[in-house]
């Protein structure tokens, strides 16, 4: 029997005929030896590999690729970028559409940039978080001279060849009628998630855009439930993928209930149109990324303020139907923010230190960071909380921390990632989650601390990887806050079950919750004192 580690030495000329006729297809000069089998990758169920013919073809056509972009392009795309845009191309040609789900910090925009200026030829679309509309035109600009990049946002639209329009998903729901009157190009939905509900206004509207060709982009097709991911199928390609019905009967119910096989058939069917690596595979000189869950004992003060708010809560009752998932939802909020601090429910925001278990941790992290010169982000849910942190750090260490959020204009937002990148930024820059939490590169910063849970560990994810993509050269440190004995170890304990499920998970949290009795509900929300 033949081992792996003799099969490794098996000379080319040894193998099957397949791998001799690669051997001659390569005789434009790309000739070397190539593993044994690295052709033979089997698709997702098993019935069919990967030609040799067909994996000598990219090669030939990615160094091809490789070269024009260099003359286009004012940047150096690594070979796995190279191949992420013969990919689009490829796709688009035949099926019209396509999703790149690459991990986040793997440059979708960039590829993205590099996909667009070889169809520079009619006017394109690019519709993206309001966050994220300044940092386009910027890279556009910065990597396509051959570009015009405008942002939109509302009047008459510019449609010059060569022009690149980017606007968010807010202009697109209210101005959308003006973009439909125009045949695009191109049209690239970013962080495509925000399209993940098929009946919102916005998804109406990106799908009424007439366009040669749609692509989306997004670190997390599927956040909570395979229905997200038929979304964008259904918005980007939709020949393949018509009918929903179909789709839930092939693939979403047998799944649920566990069925590998059609999790195969799944990733067989749409293995042609998504695209999705991960950094292990294609970036491995990456910085590893070491995280660090820590538990924070609540203050004596800030237990009595839980205890009460929760009391208070049980008094009013958490009601049902719609009214109980808003009574249960207003009870976590101040309940979470109990946890970060007390002040922020009780309003005694006289002094800060010493009153939550939270702060006063997140404080001494810093506080390392700063004697070590290493940058710092902290990503909070709450604009609350955010505006404590900025005051807090001021006090303790004499410092300017920039807070990043959503009540910033776009070029507000670019000037302050622009600031905190430069060499002598700012050592400590906070941000909203939610306003943040996708699409910037701030790989200045190698800690990341999340005050706060988020419900997702997909959207926590999204955050940290503002640090850890291409670009950073550091090991990345993140970093979880969790209040001790609260909610906020439930909130944990779901992000377990979560991640356990690979992409697939059960609804939102708070509807989870909403749907216990208030026996079971007072249970999770109930310090637990025993811990």
């Amino acid at each position: 029997m033949v081992t792996p580690a003799e099969l490794a030495e098996v000379a080319l000329d040894d193998l099957a005929p397949s791998a001799l006729a690669w051997r001659a297809s390569m005789a434009d000069g790309l000739s070397f030896a190539l593993p044994t089998a690295a052709h033979a990758v089997p698709d997702a169920v098993g019935t069919a590999i990967v030609s040799a013919e067909r994996a000598a073809r990219v090669l030939r056509e990615t160094r091809t690729l490789d070269t024009e972009l260099a003359r286009v392009l004012d940047a150096t795309l690594r070979p796995y970028q190279v191949r992420g845009v013969g990919w689009l191309r490829e796709t688009v040609s035949a099926y019209g559409g396509a999703v790149l789900a690459d991990e986040m910090g793997l440059g979708k925009t960039v590829q993205t940039i590099g996909f667009l200026q070889g169809r520079a030829a009619g006017p394109q679309l690019v519709v993206c978080p309001t966050s994220l509309v300044g940092n386009w035109v910027h890279e556009i600009a910065r990597f396509a001279p051959g570009l015009t990049p405008v942002s939109w946002r509302g009047g008459a639209v510019p449609t010059a060849a060569g022009t690149v329009v980017v606007t968010g998903y807010p202009t697109l729901r209210l101005h959308g009628a003006a973009l439909t009157g125009e045949q695009w190009a191109t049209v690239v939905f970013d962080e495509a998630q925000a399209l993940k509900n098929p009946r919102t206004q916005v998804s109406r509207a990106a799908r009424a855009v007439p366009a040669d060709a749609k692509v989306a982009l997004t670190g997390t097709p599927v956040e909570n439930h395979l229905d997200e991911l038929f979304a964008l199928l259904n918005l980007t390609v939709p020949r393949l993928f018509a009918h929903r019905t179909q789709f839930r009967r092939r693939f979403v119910r047998p799944i649920e209930e566990g069925s590998t096989a059609a999790a195969a058939r799944l990733r067989d069917a749409v293995e042609p149109v998504v695209l999705g690596r991960k950094k292990i595979q294609v970036a491995a000189s990456l910085p590893a990324k070491i995280h660090s869950d820590l538990l924070c004992d609540l203050t004596a003060e800030q237990e009595r303020v839980y205890d009460a708010v929760l009391a208070a809560a049980l008094d009013e009752g958490f009601g049902s139907g719609l009214q109980r998932q808003g009574r249960v939802l207003a009870a976590l909020t101040h309940l979470k923010q109990v946890c970060n601090h007390p002040g922020l429910v009780s309003g005694d925001l006289g002094e800060l230190a010493g009153r939550s278990g939270k702060l006063d941790l997140c404080a001494d992290i810093v506080a390392t960071n700063l004697e070590t010169g290493d940058p710092t982000l902290i990503f909070t849910q709450y604009r609350k909380t955010g505006d404590l942190l900025v005051r807090h750090l001021a006090e303790q260490f004499d410092i300017e921390a920039p807070f990043f959020h959503g009540g910033l204009d776009a070029t507000q937002r670019g000037d302050l990632v622009t600031r905190f990148q430069a060499p002598d930024g700012p050592p400590v820059l906070i941000l909203s989650l939610r306003a943040a939490g996708t699409g910037l590169t701030l790989t200045r910063a190698a800690d990341v601390i999340h005050f706060d849970r988020w419900w997702n560990p997909a959207v926590e994810a999204q955050a940290s990887d503002r640090a850890h993509r291409i670009g950073q050269t550091r090991t990345v440190t993140v970093t979880t806050l969790t209040s001790a004995t609260t909610v906020e170890e439930h909130i944990a304990a779901m992000h377990t079950r979560k991640s356990a499920l690979t992409d697939l998970s059960d609804a939102a949290g708070i509807a989870e919750l909403a749907r216990l009795d208030d026996d079971a509900l007072v249970d999770i929300l109930r310090r637990k004192r025993e811990n």
